[in-house]
């Protein structure tokens, strides 16, 4: 048995029949004892005078416009680690993944944001609990994505060129529990908010689930602190007014007063929260961006019946009064619910998502 939503130190005293299994170009199924078994790949040159269980094949190129399918699992079991390096635009690639026979997909992001680094920039480091990026351009994901029928990932390739993909995708096949929940993570992106109106970082969640956390790509289109709005978790119900109610963005992200010490940004990367800042070098400048996530890994959001939620992008104006600012705002919204998804809204095309 297999408690996908319970996976910590303890489980590694306790024997299991769970069989591990992993993906990668060198075993495009996952099957028993098929790994390494390539005669021909795409470092057939390097690997010339070694020949077969050499690494033949490390990575796949998918070229403009396909769509390359990851994975493909069938049984029951979870994903438990997800590694990769892209090259090429991240933005202008969409990976997306499909439970149990499910034709719309529960997770569907540029992968970058994914991985809470929209660029792909190498000098961006994360070490939290669910998503580590390293050196260089190492990508990792420990979200625990169980299913009962059948896994599915692609990665659609939306660049003008070939990307070179190396991946490596780990899971268990073994029975799963009644009350382990799917897996969803889903993108979005509004430049610039209208002025006075609150971002929308997920609606439409019907039924019953937990939300378990949010990525955020924010652009400053002024100068002065950008951080004074409120994020707010409407459910089961909620209509004008949220149950859950946050006192600042900077304080939703578990920093404090602006993120600066000494009229500096301080970059932090902790197991639940984190904060990078890019782009001038003056504290409060305009076409400033920020990187920033939070896991409720430990304080889950749970709801019932239904979930939305939305953050104020709010600053200041002249006489010590609050403005609402027109940012340039992206989302990655992740939480756990007991179906597959039913529908998501389209995803923004390829000119609307870039960043500039």
């Amino acid at each position: 048995m297999f408690n996908g939503l319970i996976n910590g130190m303890n489980d590694l005293t306790k024997v299991s029949n769970a069989k591990s299994r992993s993906i990668s170009p060198e075993n495009f199924t996952g099957e028993k004892g098929k790994g390494g078994m390539a005669k021909d790949g795409p470092a057939r040159n390097a690997a010339r005078d070694l020949g077969q269980k050499w690494k033949m094949s490390p990575y796949v190129i998918i070229q403009p416009g396909e769509t390359f399918e990851m994975a493909n699992i069938e049984g029951s079991g979870a994903i438990t680690h997800i590694w990769l390096t892209p090259t090429g635009v991240a933005r202008n690639q969409i990976i997306r993944m499909y439970w149990d026979d499910s034709k719309t997909p529960s997770v569907e992001c540029p992968l970058g944001d994914f991985f809470g680094n929209p660029t792909a920039d190498p000098d961006v480091l994360i070490g939290s609990i669910p998503v580590c990026v390293n050196p260089a351009k190492g990508h990792n994901c420990y979200w625990t994505m169980p299913f009962r029928k059948n896994a599915r990932i692609t990665l659609e390739n939306q660049n003008d060129d070939e990307v070179c993909l190396y991946y490596q995708i780990d899971y268990t096949l073994t029975e799963i529990e009644e009350d382990c929940c799917y897996f969803h993570a889903q993108f979005r992106r509004t430049n610039p908010l209208p002025y006075k109106t609150d971002y929308t970082i997920i609606d439409g969640i019907k039924g019953r689930g937990h939300y378990v956390g949010t990525y955020m790509y924010w652009g400053s289109n002024n100068s002065g602190w950008w951080g004074e709005g409120e994020i707010k978790f409407f459910m089961d119900g909620d209509t004008e007014f949220p149950t859950i109610c946050g006192t600042g963005t900077e304080d939703y992200f578990c920093g404090a007063y602006n993120f600066d010490v000494n009229k500096q940004y301080k970059n932090f990367s902790s197991p639940y929260s984190g904060f990078i800042s890019f782009g001038v070098d003056q504290l409060y400048a305009s076409q400033k961006r920020f990187s920033l996530y939070r896991w409720h890994i430990t304080d889950p959001i749970r709801f019932e019946e239904d979930l939305k939620v939305t953050i104020q992008a709010m600053g200041w104006r002249e006489g010590g009064r609050y403005l609402p600012l027109q940012d340039d705002l992206s989302s990655v919204a992740f939480w756990y619910q007991t179906k597959p998804a039913d529908s998501f809204p389209e995803l923004p095309d390829k000119d609307y998502r870039e960043i500039r």
